[in-house]
């Protein structure tokens, strides 16, 4: 039996698509960073009105993953439009934590209004599965996957219908300057979800990337909300990018 490795970050989708569009660029940039990076999406995210079944969303799914170039790539089997936070959800999602033993996870941060309420659901299940992860003396629940702390907790944002910052303790833009194209190209590989209106997604994501690149003086970023006030012992260097004297 193969030994799995373990990755370095895991972000954390209620649906296959989700993560791409909220932070393929920066997953990318990790990738090439020589990072180990991880997918799991909670749900295969089907039925959908453009899809003839999952097996074909599933290899969309996949061809995304491989144009970001991550690691690994799971689809939990939870129940699309009907994804709620359970106990056994939080159990499903925390034994994957402990298989993978990740340092940071990333997940959604936020209700979407207008959009599918499983990103909220999606929320509370890897906020909890964060937390029953490092758990001991409960091992029967997990398969007896050895207890794992994850090191850091952030939040994407999937919010497009507001010029309001989301609530939380802290936010920073992760320049994606050299990776938006690769994002919209792993967002384009979803034929089912998005052909026929593909130039108005490329287009859209574009401009929240530019947009959001800007207020952080990059050509390109993403949105992350912190789980933790950011602090510094070093504000020469972190206000300026560059070491102190």
């Amino acid at each position: 039996m193969n030994e799995i490795q373990s990755l370095d970050i895991i972000a954390v989708g209620a649906h296959p698509d989700d993560v791409e569009i909220a932070c393929g660029g920066t997953l990318a940039q990790l990738v090439r960073q020589g990072y180990r990076v991880g997918i799991i999406d909670l749900t295969d995210g089907e039925p959908t009105p453009g899809s003839p079944g999952p097996e074909v969303r599933l290899a969309e799914a996949q061809a995304a993953a491989d144009v970001l170039g991550v690691h690994v790539r799971k689809t939990l089997d939870l129940p699309n439009r009907k994804l709620f936070d359970t106990y056994e959800n939080r159990v499903c999602l925390a034994k994957e934590f402990r298989r993978y033993r990740p340092k940071l996870v990333v997940g959604f941060g936020e209700k979407t209004p207008l959009a599918s309420p499983d990103h909220w659901q999606a929320m509370q299940i890897t906020d909890a599965a964060v937390f029953y992860s490092r758990l001991t003396k409960w091992d029967e629940e997990f398969d007896h996957l050895p207890p794992h702390t994850i090191q850091a907790q952030l939040y994407y944002s999937l919010a497009f219908y507001s010029l309001e910052m989301p609530a939380a303790a802290g936010h920073f833009v992760s320049d994606i300057s050299d990776t938006l194209e690769t994002k919209i190209e792993s967002v384009i590989c979803y034929q089912t979800q998005f052909e026929k209106r593909q130039e108005f997604i490329a287009k859209r994501i574009e401009a929240v990337a530019l947009n959001t690149g800007m207020t952080a003086g990059f050509k390109a970023g993403e949105l992350f909300l912190t789980a933790k006030t950011l602090g510094t012992n070093d504000i020469m260097r972190t206000v300026l990018g560059e070491p102190s004297n």
